[in-house]
């Protein structure tokens, strides 16, 4: 069970998260008629090549109540399994690694990219969100959500307030959301980059317990997010509008994956041991995100701009596109386009040297380091009888690790050490 490679999975799968902040904040939606129940169902499945495989269900119910209030409530199952980068290099020579709970052993075959099969989890998601419009002008919501795995706990709140001017055609939006997670991984949280520990190296099972228990945390630790949205749509035309959001977010608490190490090489890239990274204990994002949407003689289409940044020294760029082109008034066809660019954290390595001081942080996780990553996707949808809804969703999405300016010494140099993630997302989906 891997924390935050799950969570970054649930990402890619969703391609959002339970926190009202962490999507596009919109102009308020219509309320459905009094007394309607609309529910929007959906399997999706995330697979990478050779990696993690993840199937999660999502089911969405919107109730209205008369014409200014609105109930909307959201479960979401998922599961996942299979294998992850552990953050260790290969090597030429097979590798022994002891399991996160420090019951047994995995071994990587030589050439390989440590991969630890350990990953596989259930998580269970509810949120409610309540909407209400208290005059044409102003528009209020507040909601909670709750998830749940093996490892981690979350509890969260969030609530905000929209303001629209000239005659509706402009929207201003503040939100904000706060959450509080539990950390409590399979066998401890590791103390910061301390050495993995193997059972041949003791004469008894006693003993091996006893140096294992001392690479380990007692109990288990929480992390805090606080974020806060300021959105601004204006339409701009009757086919376009635009949209531009500023976020803030501000987490402090644990945030070293428990699951992840680096490898400890000598000056010819040789293993000489393994160690469980440290990441800091606060964080501090921006994100700037700009959007203009257009109605098309036989379409709709879409273009946006994100930026991120934060006190890791991580920044990145998102573009992004969607075009819909409806072949007939039931049925339409839609392409998405997306990439993203990332620089590395400031603590990012690939692996230690053992002739240098060990750092205060360090970590070799391929996801908060230098790299690109694309998406193309096609979606397809059609409306039946009775006003429901199917459609079908195909992507492909490739993210490729880079190295960010270290020396690779040695046979190191031999094998890829920032390997491509290939992945695919399928998901069906049915509104009633």
């Amino acid at each position: 069970m891997q924390l935050t490679n799950k969570h970054s999975i649930a990402s890619a799968l969703a391609m959002a998260s339970c926190s009202l902040l962490s999507q596009t904040v919109s102009a308020t939606e219509p309320v459905p008629a009094n007394d309607d129940w609309n529910v929007d169902a959906a399997i999706m499945y995330y697979g990478e090549q050779e990696r993690v495989q993840a199937v999660e269900a999502i089911g969405n119910v919107q109730k209205a109540f008369g014409d200014s209030s609105l109930l909307d409530m959201k479960l979401v199952v998922d599961t996942l399994t299979g294998a992850s980068a552990s953050g260790a290099v290969a090597q030429s020579q097979e590798q022994t690694f002891t399991r996160p709970s420090g019951k047994g052993q995995y071994n990587v075959a030589a050439g390989e990219t440590p991969l630890d099969d350990t990953f596989h989890d259930t998580r269970v998601q509810l949120s409610a969100n309540w909407q209400e419009i208290l005059n044409p002008d102003w528009t209020v919501n507040a909601g909670v959500y709750g998830s749940k795995e093996y490892d981690y706990f979350s509890l969260g709140l969030n609530a905000g307030v929209e303001r629209s001017f000239n005659k509706n055609n402009t929207t201003l939006a503040l939100s904000g959301a706060y959450a509080n997670d539990t950390v409590d991984p399979v066998g401890g949280r590791p103390v910061a980059l301390s050495n993995m520990v193997f059972r041949q190296d003791y004469d008894n099972d006693e003993a091996y317990q006893a140096a294992f228990d001392a690479t380990r945390l007692e109990g288990d630790d929480t992390k805090q997010t606080a974020d806060v949205m300021l959105s601004l749509t204006q339409i701009l035309n009757r086919n376009w509008l635009m949209q531009a959001n500023y976020g803030f977010s501000s987490v402090s608490g644990y945030m070293t994956d428990p699951y992840k190490i680096l490898t400890e090489v000598d000056t010819n890239g040789i293993a000489q041991g393994y160690r469980y990274e440290n990441r800091p204990d606060s964080r501090l994002k921006h994100s700037v995100f700009l959007m203009a949407k257009g109605a098309l003689d036989s379409g709709v289409v879409d273009f946006s701009y994100r930026y991120n940044t934060d006190d890791w020294d991580i920044q990145s760029h998102t573009l992004e596109t969607h075009y819909r082109y409806y072949f007939a008034p039931n049925f339409y066809g839609q392409i998405h386009l997306r990439y993203y660019q990332q620089q590395a954290a400031e603590f990012y390595q690939p692996f230690l040297k053992a002739d240098q001081a060990l750092p205060e942080f360090a970590s070799a996780d391929y996801r908060i380091g230098d790299m690109d990553a694309y998406t193309v996707g096609l979606k397809f949808g059609h409306r039946l009888s009775g006003g429901h809804e199917m459609s079908y969703r195909i992507e492909y999405y490739q993210q490729n690790p880079k190295n960010n300016g270290f020396d690779i010494p040695g046979e190191l140099n031999n094998y890829d050490l920032f390997p491509a993630v290939k992945a695919i997302v399928a998901q069906v989906s049915y509104s009633f």
